[in-house]
C-alpha cells in the first residue's frame, strides 16, 4: 500500500499562490521540473481539487503540442496525461484525460483507495490537503520552498490545522534555490 503524499511549492512565508491567483514566482528551472517529473512519474494517481485540476487541465493535455517546448515540460504533459487522477468537486460534471470525479473525501474510500493503488498518491492543493488533514488522511509531506516571499496571498495550511508531529527524512537544495522538505509523519495513524 502506498502512501498520501502532499507535494506542494510554497513561498517562504507559506503561501502556494500570491494574489490573484498568481503563480509566477514559482522557480521551476530544468532541474527543479526534473525531479518533479522523476518523482511523479512513480505516482500511483493524483489527487486534486477542482480548481488546481482545471489549471492543470487548462495547460497540460497540449503542452508536449509544440516542438519547441522544454524536454522535461513535454514529458509531464505525458505522465499528467496517462496518469490516473481523482478531482474532488461538488460542482464539477464531468472530467477528461483519464480523470475520475469524487464528490466528497470519504475517509473510507480514500484508504480504500490508498489500498488498491500501486504506488503512493499525489496530493495537491490547499482546500482539498485541509480536508485530508481533518481527516488525518495525509502521511507524507514534500514541500518545495522557493526563494520568495510572496506578502500575501492563499497559504497551505489554513488557520485552524490539525497540529501534528513531523519528522524530516529528506532535504535538498536545488541549484536554482529551491529547497525540498520532505517529512513522514512522526506518530503516523495506523490503518
Amino acid at each position: 500500500m502506498g502512501k498520501i503524499v502532499l507535494m506542494m511549492s510554497v513561498s517562504l512565508d507559506g503561501c502556494i499562490e500570491g494574489p490573484d491567483r498568481d503563480l509566477g514566482w514559482h522557480r521551476v528551472d530544468e532541474e527543479v521540473h526534473q525531479h518533479f517529473n522523476d518523482v511523479l512519474r512513480e505516482m500511483g494517481a493524483f489527487l486534486d481539487g477542482r480548481v488546481g485540476y482545471e489549471v492543470m487541465a487548462g495547460f497540460w493535455p497540449t503542452a508536449d503540442a509544440d516542438p519547441n517546448t522544454p524536454a522535461p515540460v513535454a514529458e509531464f504533459a505525458g505522465i499528467w496525461r496517462d496518469k490516473p487522477k481523482y478531482v474532488y468537486s461538488r460542482t464539477l460534471q464531468h472530467a477528461d484525460w483519464n480523470t475520475t470525479v469524487v464528490r466528497d473525501v470519504v475517509p473510507e474510500e480514500v484508504r480504500a483507495l490508498k489500498g488498491r493503488t500501486d504506488g503512493d498518491l499525489g496530493l495537491g492543493g490547499s482546500d482539498l490537503t485541509a480536508e485530508f488533514l481533518r481527516h488525518d488522511l495525509v502521511d507524507e509531506f514534500r514541500l518545495y520552498v522557493h526563494p520568495v516571499l510572496v506578502g500575501n496571498g492563499k497559504p497551505l495550511f489554513p488557520p485552524g490545522t490539525r497540529p501534528a508531529d513531523l519528522r524530516l527524512v529528506e532535504s535538498r537544495t536545488f541549484g536554482n534555490g529551491v529547497v525540498l522538505l520532505r517529512y513522514d509523519r512522526a506518530n503516523a495513524p495506523t490503518g
